[in-house]
């Protein structure tokens, strides 16, 4: 049950960002009479961490707008006692105190409720002369003003890490006019994406001249002449101006670790209503440990959304009847990179496989808006659906414009528990400018109730390999378009003369399936629905060319042919 509301009470709040500071002020939204305090290791409360690399790119002129609040400002407008430098060593949770040290000494504090939200802090890879002076991580304000203050003289920067916020510093140091070199671990940049629109990302990043190091690992940074020289393994030795260290967190949860909170791989268990195994101790942010909602894998989500929301919701189980619950999150997620946005809901392709799920990939390539108004720019979304149910497990979504919006109504839709083939029936808004009569939403729609109701099936471009062992590949694109690069053994047959050649593709195929493909997906499937009422077992290959050249990424001019290579 929650804390009375009756009760004056003490309620000590660790960590004054994300988590920590919502539920503070939802506390004395509810509760008047409750003294709340919130204590903050470092210098700054309620500071905007996802405005830091736009700081140090310039974009955000002054520090002062990262500062949402202040501890004045939280006493005037809350009546909430915020203490910054206020660094919590301890947590005696038999007798209801915690530890404090401060720049005056250390001392203790006693509580009725505990909330701790302590956050992460950057991960530190085994990396010799990774204390070399010019090293950052991008993580307080702090942080960014260092940032912000090498790179007005620097040349040459290297970004260790190319997760979300990798890729912003990345991009912010590169705006500044240095050359930026971009190193991770991973077979593909931004890891939550899959490797397939994640290629269009890389492309933009080699676009604003960012050199990108995939599969790839620091061996050791030492000094050159006051310079960080980093060598790579892929053979790069860069002298640089400034490091950038983010090459993913942990979560800050010794203390309350060594306290006797019960931790996951360090972070913080809770049940639905963030209570730890401890009492009158509650956690919410990004240090606790999440059930995934599609998977049910538990793991932390490093999400500002995830952490506010959690926060308001601990302070509603202290002081409501029949609080809700801590939603499972989706990890909901989006990147600017150059002209491009990157975003993500629900399970990527990793995680699906990991966790043992069955799914179809459906793969979609249209305008953002009518293509007969100006300015329509192609998006590149990718859904993986559950093939029996047709519930919706995961999407993202690359484009220059509305990969949000739809990114956004298909998380929605999940939470709400719509199934894919129920896109279609969604009202979305329309007008040239904004959108499609028929929406890229609804499209995912159509196709998932093709693929459902038997009306399509769709061949996947990672089994590219054993469909052109078992059967006829027939590339449906017009004569130029197959001569400017196809799969090899393909067949080139334009849809439009497909009915009137059915005979000619029965010859070829001897007995075996057909795959149809085309620019995207959209004459592939009319050819398929062709075939199929001729009586061939066919299908057609999800995205088209388009997604082909995506899934082979650099290498796709080596595995395509093109009529002048012959």
């Amino acid at each position: 049950m929650g804390y009375s509301r009756c009760v004056t009470s003490t309620i000590l709040v660790i960590g004054g960002v994300a988590g920590g500071m919502s539920a503070a002020a939802r506390l004395r939204r509810l509760d008047e009479d409750a003294h709340i305090i919130v204590l903050e290791r470092g210098p700054h409360v309620s500071f905007a961490n996802c405005g830091l690399p736009y700081y140090v790119g310039g974009e955000i002129a002054d520090q002062s707008a990262l500062l949402v609040q202040t501890p004045e400002s939280l006493a005037a407008s809350l009546a909430l006692d915020v203490r910054p430098g206020h660094d919590v060593v301890g947590i005696d949770p038999a007798a209801k105190t915690v530890q404090v040290r401060t720049s005056d000494g250390q001392t203790e504090l006693a509580y009725d409720v505990l909330i701790v939200s302590p956050g992460v802090v950057a991960a530190r890879p085994p990396v010799p002369g990774l204390d070399h002076p010019l090293v950052h991580t991008l993580r307080t304000v702090d942080d960014a003003i260092a940032l912000r203050e090498l790179a007005q003289g620097a040349t040459r920067a290297v970004v260790l890490g190319a997760g979300f916020i990798g890729l912003e510093a990345a991009e912010a140091l590169r705006g500044r006019g240095i050359d930026v070199d971009l190193i991770e671990l991973a077979d593909h940049v931004l890891p939550p994406l899959d490797a397939e629109p994640a290629w269009w990302v890389t492309s933009e990043l080699k676009r604003l001249g960012i050199r990108v190091h995939t599969s790839t690992s620091v061996t050791g940074i030492a000094d050159a002449d006051g310079r960080a020289r980093v060598t790579a393994s892929d053979g790069t030795v860069v002298d640089a101006d400034l490091v950038v260290l983010s090459a993913g967190t942990r979560p800050d949860t010794a203390v309350f670790e060594a306290a006797g909170m019960a931790c996951e791989r360090g972070s913080i268990v809770v049940d639905d209503h963030g209570r730890t195994n401890l009492p009158d101790v509650y956690a919410a942010g990004d240090a606790t440990v999440s059930v995934d909602a599609v998977t049910a894998v538990r793991r932390p989500v490093q999400l500002a959304g995830p952490a506010n929301r959690a926060g308001r919701l601990v302070a509603d189980a202290l002081r409501q009847e029949s609080p809700r619950r801590i939603p499972r999150p989706l990890g909901t997620a989006i990147v600017r990179v150059g002209e491009l946005a990157a975003a993500i809901t629900g399970a990527n392709r990793a995680a699906l496989t990991a966790a043992g799920r069955e799914f179809a990939t459906i793969r979609i390539h249209p305008a953002d808006h009518a293509g007969y108004f100006p300015g329509a720019t192609t998006m590149h979304l990718l859904v993986h659906i559950d093939p029996s149910t047709g519930q919706i497990l995961g999407a993202q979504g690359v484009g220059a414009n509305g990969v949000d919006k739809r990114i956004d109504v298909l998380a929605t839709a999940m939470r709400g528990g719509l199934r894919a083939p129920d896109l279609m029936d969604l009202d979305l808004c329309y007008a040239p400018p904004f959108g499609s009569a028929k929406d890229p939403v609804t499209m995912i729609g159509f196709v998932a109730d093709n693929v459902l109701t038997g009306q399509t099936t769709l061949a996947q471009v990672e089994d590219l390999e054993q469909l052109r062992a078992q059967a006829l590949v027939l590339d449906v694109r017009s004569a130029g378009e197959f001569a400017s690069g196809h799969i090899p053994e393909a067949v080139n047959i334009p849809h439009t003369q497909l009915r009137g050649r059915l005979d000619e593709v029965r010859q070829l195929a001897g007995g075996r399936a057909v795959t149809t493909v085309c620019g995207v997906g959209v004459r592939s499937y009319i050819a398929q629905r062709v075939l199929s009422a001729a009586g061939f077992q066919a299908s057609s290959l999800a995205g088209g060319m388009t997604s082909v050249r995506a899934w082979f990424g650099d290498d796709a001019d080596a595995v395509l042919v093109k009529e002048d290579a012959r």
